[in-house]
């Protein structure tokens, strides 16, 4: 459904009249191509569709070229790729058939289900179906696939999230059973075929909760002060060949995501937590990068090639974290020499320009339900850099690898993960704001402007505008894409950069494996489709993060439920001219301000370059970064909307008021023509 053959891709390709694009539906109905390079999306009206549904891949044919607004019209002539096979929404059963209703504000034809593939569900009730086949000028086709607890909302509402953004919430049955005729056992020729790594010490260090572990780390010592330090990734690309039905799924979903309370994964569990998983005391198959380093970090070898490990002990963050913090614990020795040279390393990258952003995560502590009790803060500490700054070097040594290797004196395409230098637009604004709390930008370059970025990190270190400059320094830089192009990492600081180390979650990471091994078996056969590979890893990697920023928003919102009408303290995290965001200091939940709650005090009105909202007759500012009190007035989770209203409550607004009552006309005057 939706593909065909590469002749056909080619002679489409070259027709002046065909473009490609996304297909974007309004809530009329009403559809729009969205392509890349066409300054106005071509207009598609419903009955043109030609199958196609809101977020698919399309090619169009231009109908008509309407002079008076410029804009093209077209028809959707293929569907090359959907972005949705499964919906969710509810089954209305007659006599003889059964119609599917999806629950979407984008409107969509009713989906025609046979009685023998409704799965047992009853007449109205709530259902995930799947589209089986679909013929130009009929309804779809489908199968209901599960049908839903009506008493679990949660699980309806993370599953819904999953689905809008493209995400099945369940694997066919063709890549379950082939992942179930894998093997348990290793066969003992391909472990003779790998450096035999199984007798050193070799351990794990994974979030608490974790049962993917795609990464370990072994450690012996060589002589004085030279250490053996072995990066060790789970070998995904043993297990799962290409072309199979399993790498064609892992593919499509290109990431697993991760939600509140559950784990959509990119490959089916007897996979991501049984076979490539590394477990403690089982012998597994690795990818490696093998280094010897000193305590100053300083590399003197490394070696990169297929291992067959057996890890010794499971660790989580906590437990390495004592070790550093007490001096107390197993295999105490070899964790504190790792976490010495973890230290020396990052304190290089730093030197060499990598931008020393605080990454702080706040986590909803879920109850059986998977309802929110409590918020938890997490902080990278010194055993979670252990592991960043060892996946770095890894990372980073396997794309400096493979960058030396020309083939026909060209080099070999690879899917880097690239950073680009920040956008000059985003920049200044940002410098002008800086600026008024004293952090002077050097711009003459980008190592300039990194070094000025870690020093103004440095600077605010504890101070009441540490949030507000670390949120908005993040938003001023470039996202990270995969890409054949090689511009280096500019947040890293690192010429050559690749996803190496995480393949059970990260399709891009089995893309490095495999070009990786012919390259070290000199047997390199570039693959022409791989920068459409690296766009579609990045684009399924945006919608993840997507998904799982609906889903922390939808966690907020269900747990400030419990908090309607009450007062808190909160920091303002955002401004538009509609209103300003509140993140409360207690819950770091978000909620917005909206500007028509603020009329009966004054007209505000947006200054973007101070990032702040301005009373044009009281001069009375509300800029990013304020301490102010909010009223929780409203938490739809339907919408995974919160509301609130300012409140007139610390010391700082009543000073804000007196100092405003006390104010000459002159004063005010003076201040209202300096906003302008």
């Amino acid at each position: 459904m939706g593909h065909r053959n590469d002749k056909k891709k080619k002679k489409k390709n070259s027709s002046p009249h065909l473009y490609k694009g996304t297909l974007e539906v309004t809530r009329s109905g009403m559809g729009f191509a969205v392509v890349e390079n066409l300054e106005k999306d071509i207009l598609i009206r419903p009955n043109d569709f030609n199958t196609a549904l809101n977020g698919d891949t399309v090619r169009v044919r231009i109908t008509n070229n309407s002079a008076k607004s410029g804009r093209l019209q077209g028809e959707v002539a293929e569907v090359v790729e959907r972005k949705q096979m499964d919906f969710l929404g509810h089954l209305e059963i007659a006599n003889t058939f059964a119609f599917f209703i999806a629950e979407t504000d984008k409107p969509m034809p009713d989906i025609y289900i046979p009685l023998d593939k409704i799965n047992s569900a009853k007449n109205n009730e709530r259902v995930i179906v799947r589209i089986t086949e679909w013929e130009k000028g009929r309804k779809p086709q489908g199968e209901v696939i599960q049908v839903m607890d009506s008493s679990n909302e949660n699980d309806k509402a993370m599953k819904e999230i999953l689905l809008e953004n493209g995400f099945p919430v369940f694997f066919p049955e063709a890549v379950i059973e082939e992942s179930e005729r894998l093997p348990d056992i290793i066969p003992q020729d391909e472990i003779a075929k790998r450096k035999d790594v199984r007798d050193i010490l070799t351990f794990t260090i994974d979030p608490v909760d974790a049962k993917d572990f795609d990464d370990a780390i072994s450690f012996r010592k060589l002589k004085d002060d030279v250490y053996e330090i072995g990066v060790h990734i789970a070998d995904v690309s043993y297990f799962v060949e290409q072309e199979t039905a399993l790498d064609k799924e892992a593919y499509s979903r290109a990431t697993s995501v991760y939600l509140p309370d559950r784990v959509n994964p990119m490959l089916p569990e007897r996979i991501s937590n049984e076979l490539c998983s590394l477990r403690p005391n089982e012998d597994k198959l690795t990818f490696s990068a093998i280094f010897q380093i000193t305590s100053k970090a300083e590399i003197k070898n490394y070696w990169i090639g297929k291992t067959a490990i057996h890890s010794d002990k499971r660790f989580t963050y906590e437990d390495v974290q004592q070790i550093i913090e007490t001096n107390e614990g197993v295999y105490k020795e070899e964790v504190l020499i790792l976490n010495q040279i973890a230290q020396r390393l990052r304190k290089q990258r730093f030197k060499k320009g990598a931008i020393n952003f605080s990454s702080t995560e706040v986590r909803f502590k879920l109850d059986e339900k998977g309802k929110p009790v409590g918020i938890v803060v997490k902080e990278s500490k010194e055993a979670h850099q252990l592991i960043e700054e060892f996946m770095l070097l890894a990372n980073k040594s396997v794309a400096e690898y493979v960058g030396k290797i020309r083939i026909n004196k060209k080099i070999v395409p690879f899917p880097y993960r690239i950073h680009d230098t920040p956008d000059k637009e985003k920049l200044l604004p940002f410098i002008e704001f800086a600026k008024k709390y004293g952090h002077v930008f050097d711009t003459k370059t980008p190592e300039g402007i990194a070094s000025s970025f870690n020093q103004m990190l440095a600077d605010v270190q504890g101070k009441p505008e540490q949030h507000v400059l670390e949120q908005l320094g993040i938003r001023t830089m470039a996202k990270a894409i995969y890409t054949t192009e090689n511009i280096g990492h500019y947040g890293l600081g690192f010429e050559h950069y690749c996803h190496f180390t995480s393949p059970i979650r990260r399709y891009p990471d089995v893309m490095v494996h495999r070009i990786l091994e012919e390259c070290l078996q000199n047997e390199i056969e570039p693959d022409k489709k791989l920068e459409a590979k690296c766009k579609h890893s990045s684009e399924r990697e945006r919608a993840a993060m997507d998904c799982e920023r609906a889903a922390n928003k939808y966690k907020q919102v269900e747990y400030m439920q419990g908090f309607l009408g009450e007062e808190f303290e909160g920091v303002i995290s955002g401004v538009a001219s509609f209103g300003f965001w509140v993140e409360t200091v207690l819950h770091k939940c978000e909620g917005l301000v909206s500007i028509n709650s603020l009329l009966e005090y004054d007209d505000f009105r947006l200054i973007e370059g101070d990032y702040s909202l301005v009373g044009r007759r009281s001069g009375r500012q509300f800029r990013m970064g304020d301490k102010v009190t909010i009223k929780v007035v409203s938490a739809n989770l339907a919408k995974r909307q919160l509301d609130y209203e300012w409140v007139i409550k610390s010391s700082g607004d009543i000073e804000n008021e007196r100092r405003q009552k006390n104010e000459n006309p002159k004063q005010k005057k003076k201040e209202k023509h300096q906003h302008k």
